[in-house]
């Protein structure tokens, strides 16, 4: 009996043994030098020109000269994650609920845009709201925008790339979450004489919390490292702290910098979402 107990043992650590590996090689290690590299002394005597002195005036450096960029990222990801959670509720809400037989066809759509390039997906939104397109030339009819207003190269048009390429990522875990809430629990809502209003807010929303909180996780984090709707459909005025990490590891040459910037986001977004987790989280995912 005790020889099968430790053989079980042991096989389960041999099952666990490629995934340590794996994020042994892949994170551990990385995130290592990428530590390390954040704390170089560009100054350094060796003969690479740089010395391990724990030099922490490249975290001071980093947020002096880039904090705009920094906390910009951080208002787009935002913006664009409240934009998803809103399209997406509704639209996960209507699916679960109200497509009926066409539920996989339409869940299908939703993952359909990821058939293609991110990239190509990002050019597409170029055409969309270029200054001769129809959606300007329709808004400046209606005089919503002015004859010299535009679109393209705004804030407006990132937050609208970042909240197109990340809506799927809010609509799967709100759907998977919506989809296993019982009919009758909001029925029954309705018969104590509660409005449809009401209900939502005491019956649907708060089981659905699960989803809301995955979702928003998993569009506010890519989105907030996320530089290319920025480069493309942005300007000079919309740079974000990826393309300045990506500046400095390459063309600048300060790659102490760009590791610094990469372990102060992380570091900032792993802060948010474990406040917001553990305000707004559920015992599933705590």
């Amino acid at each position: 009996m005790a020889d099968a107990g430790r053989r079980r043992g042991l096989t389960a650590y041999l099952l666990m043994a490629p995934a340590v590996v794996w994020l042994g090689l892949f994170f551990v290690i990385p995130f290592y030098s990428l530590v390390a590299a954040s704390l170089y002394d560009p100054g350094g005597s060796d003969k690479n020109g740089w010395d391990m002195t724990y030099h922490l005036a490249n975290y001071w450096t980093a947020i002096e000269n880039y904090w705009q960029p920094l906390v910009r990222s951080l208002l787009y990801g935002l913006a664009a994650t409240l934009i998803c959670l809103v399209l997406g509720y509704v639209l996960a809400y209507t699916i679960a609920f109200k497509a009926g037989r066409w539920k996989s066809l339409m869940l299908v759509l939703v993952i359909v845009p990821f058939f293609t390039s991110f990239l190509v997906r990002t050019l597409s939104w170029q055409l969309i709201l270029a200054d001769d397109g129809w959606v300007v030339d329709t808004l400046q009819f209606l005089h919503v925008l002015g004859s010299d207003d535009k679109l393209l190269a705004t804030d407006f048009a990132v937050v609208m790339g970042l909240s197109y390429n990340f809506l799927p990522f809010m609509v799967l875990p709100l759907f998977a979450s919506i989809d296993k809430i019982d009919p009758r629990l909001i029925e029954a809502s309705s018969d104590l004489y509660s409005n449809p209003f009401v209900g939502f807010f005491k019956v649907t929303w708060p089981l659905s919390l699960p989803g809301v909180v995955s979702g928003t996780l998993l569009t506010f984090i890519p989105a907030a490292g996320d530089y290319i709707n920025a480069e493309l459909l942005g300007n000079a005025d919309t740079t974000v702290i990826g393309k300045v990490i990506q500046l400095q590891a390459t063309t600048a040459n300060h790659p102490h910098i760009a590791a610094a910037l990469s372990m102060m986001l992380m570091f900032l977004i792993v802060a948010m979402v474990l406040v917001y987790v553990r305000r707004v989280g559920t015992e599933e995912l705590l």
